[in-house]
């Protein structure tokens, strides 16, 4: 059984068989990871479920734990590794008096609220094994963004009663749920196929570009690197590039609007991350599609709109997908978002997709967003994250609603402490407001 929905279903089950032998799994002590300070207890292992996390409380502990859901979806088995790398990057949460918790999830390639599920279990681990936190904060980073909303919504209230997460914070979300964030990875391929036609080869067997790569596929990222090279000189210096090279990037880039320095990367998004998604967890149904989608952006839109492949998604992949990944909105607790303005990879306008589901819920006011006049997406400047537990923190102890204004007030603060020396500034823009996403990825 593949599909997202069975999934989940038997990954429902066996959280709640695993509390049976809950009391065998236990952190076993191991020397913290690079950057983490040096005083911090860490622990790892490996739980009941196959995932790998890390574990890691300072001397002078708060008693707030942060738990963590990492982005993605690595397409590989789970390793401690993992969590580990998430640990280090993460270290200015440990550094800022809380503990850290993130699990490597018990399988590779996509299923969020299997990711969901196994957070939970790490977090029932944790308080089995170090007691009960006076706070417990959910923190969700891209591809974990989603997989935090989605938490967020499962274990928001348990029977009427209140939940284990007192607050949630997604920075650089991957918001909105599978279905409207990688439409444009469809996009993408169709227009690349359209103008370099080597992603397959004329002379490779064919398939619906949907399905990201047949499962026999022998190619590989260096392949296909080398392909998008030879179409579009991407890889060599620019002055390099034939002009035909340089008209074929033009044309990809203003078309799908991506920034050059990750169309690589989305194009192995598209390829083995569709191949996971569409292959090994929606039974070889198809969720995207652009019948109707109109591209616009080219030298010749006319030409490019009738020769690009068209697609009409499967309603039970649709469905399918949106069960395990599009968050409904209920809020039943603080949700605070940082988002990059400039995010290469996880669109800012997803924020505005999410606000409009959080307001049609009628949550709208439990969800705080703020932006940073950031151009990356793995991590921002580090003054800004204890900004923003701060303001969570605040939220919920207080009662005190964060603005931008306090979370830039509260990141000015901290610039002393975490700025490294001036390298790291504060950069929230407390104005910004998202446009909306058919602004970037054209309406289906």
């Amino acid at each position: 059984m593949k599909t997202l929905t069975r999934l989940s279903l038997l990954a429902a089950l066996a959280l709640g068989a695993a509390t049976a032998h809950a009391a065998s799994d236990r952190a076993r002590p191991a020397p913290c990871p690079k950057d983490v300070p040096t005083d911090a207890r860490c622990y790892n292992g490996q739980d009941s479920e196959g995932a790998y996390y890390w574990i890691a409380i300072p001397r002078d502990w708060n008693r707030v734990l942060v738990m963590h859901a990492h982005g993605g979806p690595d397409l590989g088995p789970s390793t401690l590794k993992r969590s580990q790398a998430d640990l280090t990057r993460w270290a200015v949460t440990v550094k800022a008096g809380y503990a850290w918790a993130g699990s490597s999830y018990r399988r590779g390639g996509y299923g969020v609220t299997m990711a969901a599920e196994d957070t939970e279990r790490l977090r029932r681990l944790f308080v089995r094994q170090f007691g009960q936190p006076r706070r417990t904060l959910l923190h969700g980073q891209s591809y974990g963004g989603g997989v935090a909303s989605k938490a967020a919504e499962l274990y928001g209230t348990i029977e009427g009663r209140p939940g284990p997460y007192d607050a949630v914070l997604l920075t650089s979300g991957v918001l909105g749920g599978g279905n409207t964030a990688y439409d444009f990875r469809l996009d993408l391929r169709v227009v690349y196929q359209y103008v370099c036609r080597n992603h397959p080869r004329p002379d490779e067997p064919q398939y619906p570009l949907w399905m990201g790569l047949p499962k026999d596929s022998t190619l590989t990222r260096a392949d296909l690197a080398a392909r998008i090279k030879a179409c579009t000189g991407v890889g060599m210096p620019a002055a390099q590039r034939s002009p035909e090279q340089a008209a074929r990037l033009k044309t990809i880039l203003s078309v799908v609007k991506i920034p050059e320095r990750t169309f690589v990367s989305n194009m192995n998004w598209a390829t083995w991350l569709f191949r996971d998604l569409t292959q090994e967890r929606l039974d070889g149904r198809n969720p995207f599609g652009n019948e109707k989608v109109v591209y616009g952006g080219s030298a010749d839109d006319a030409a490019l709109n009738a020769g690009v492949a068209r697609y009409r998604a499967d309603p039970l992949a649709v469905g399918r997908l949106m069960v395990d990944s599009t968050p409904t909105g209920r809020l039943a607790m603080p949700v605070l978002t940082l988002h990059a303005i400039h995010d290469p990879t996880a669109f800012v306008e997803l924020e505005s997709a999410y606000r409009e589901i959080v307001d049609r819920a009628g949550s709208g006011d439990r969800l705080v967003q703020t932006f940073s006049d950031d151009a990356e997406h793995s991590y921002l400047s580090e003054p800004q994250y204890p900004a923003v537990f701060t303001a969570l923190m605040d939220w919920v102890d207080k009662g005190e609603k964060p603005t931008p204004e306090k979370v830039a007030r509260l990141c000015k603060g901290y610039e002393r402490d975490y700025g490294h020396g001036g390298k790291q500034t504060c950069r929230i823009q407390v104005g910004y407001q998202p446009p909306p996403l058919s602004s970037r990825v054209p309406p289906r």
